[in-house]
């Protein structure tokens, strides 16, 4: 059975959400990162509710994308999302383990492989979480090194992996990325404002790559005690009393 859920705007579109099946700033930021390009085929590991899928294809980012989601009731739900904006055969949710991909999605045919991956270690950090939570938000069913070879599997030559981490886990990123063939390609920073340390990082990296790797300018979420104008330009429209419009 689902949780109680609710229904969010999404532009063109709307997104069902739960308490433990929801989506933060980093999935809006990947997903714009990601979507700098087009392409024609995505996936996206451990979807969620399906927000990453959906914003890229309201911005036109992507043909089709299939999302791959572990847990059950995240996967329904994202289900449900597909069928609330109708998009059936162009969203498609596999209730699956990203580690065990074979013959349930084809090798070398996807353009672009998104994740935002668990952050944190196997047990540490908070320890009353839920067990969605921990799986969400820990390294408890898979680590990032798994996420980097389900992308090699999935990806054309050339293609694109964009995640997003924390600042503490760059060397893994780039480690990780480099050993199972997709070499790190463009790097940038997200900063909460001006004088403060990073919290975020949005990495590129290309199957077959070759070395070289480019560094974007920082990406502020605020100027001045509001938000930039980036990320008022990602967000998108704004009107008093109304929230926000994603």
């Amino acid at each position: 059975m689902i949780e109680a859920l609710k229904k969010e705007p999404l532009g063109k579109f709307s997104i069902y959400v739960s308490k433990e099946h929801t989506f933060g700033t980093d999935a809006v930021l990947l997903s714009d990162f990601a979507g700098s390009k087009k392409a024609k085929r995505a996936c996206d590991l451990g979807t969620g509710c399906g927000i990453i899928p959906l914003l890229l294809l309201k911005n036109d980012s992507v043909a089709t994308v299939d999302g791959v989601e572990i847990q059950e009731k995240g996967a329904a739900i994202a289900h449900k999302n597909v069928l609330l904006n109708g998009l059936d055969g162009v969203f498609t949710v596999h209730n699956r383990d990203l580690k065990e991909l074979r013959g349930v999605l084809p090798s070398g045919s996807f353009d672009l492989v998104t994740c935002n991956p668990p952050y944190k270690a196997k047990d540490t950090g908070n320890p009353n979480l839920s067990e969605a939570e921990r799986i969400a938000r820990h390294e408890t069913l898979c680590v990032f090194k798994d996420v980097v070879k389900a992308a090699a599997y999935l990806l054309k030559f050339g293609g694109r992996l964009c995640v997003c981490h924390r600042p503490e886990r760059l060397a893994d990123i780039i480690c990780d990325m480099r050993e199972c063939g997709v070499e790190p390609k463009i790097f940038r920073e997200v900063i909460q404002r001006e004088g403060e340390e990073p919290w975020l990082v949005l990495v590129e990296g290309r199957l077959g790559g070759k070395m070289g790797m480019t560094v974007m300018p920082p990406l502020y979420v605020e100027k001045n005690g509001e938000l930039s104008d980036e990320m008022m330009m990602i967000y998108g429209d704004y009107k008093q009393g109304k929230g926000r419009q994603i």
